[in-house]
């Protein structure tokens, strides 16, 4: 009968022990799984890859067009100081 009530002993004892203990792991492993977004390594940004300005015509192109179009009409517009 007394080793009985020390076999219940132990077991009262291993099962406060494991309430005591399940709680605390839990509570780190929530810590340890939802760290904050700063902790993780940055990544280097990629370059922008050059921009890509098309066959459009370039600044020259445009002055001779406006002069050529731009003849004898009202200096307005888009013809402001090609119109001469």
């Amino acid at each position: 009968m007394k080793n009985h009530h020390i076999l219940k002993l132990i077991q009262a004892y291993a099962m406060a022990c494991g309430l005591c203990i399940a709680p605390a792991t839990e509570a780190a492993d929530s810590t340890t799984t939802s760290s904050p977004p700063t902790a993780k390594a940055r990544k280097a940004k990629a370059p922008k890859p050059p921009v890509d300005k098309g066959y459009g015509e370039n600044r020259v192109e445009r002055d001779k067009r406006l002069q050529r179009e731009c003849r004898g009409k009202p200096n307005s517009g888009a013809c402001e100081g090609y119109a001469n």
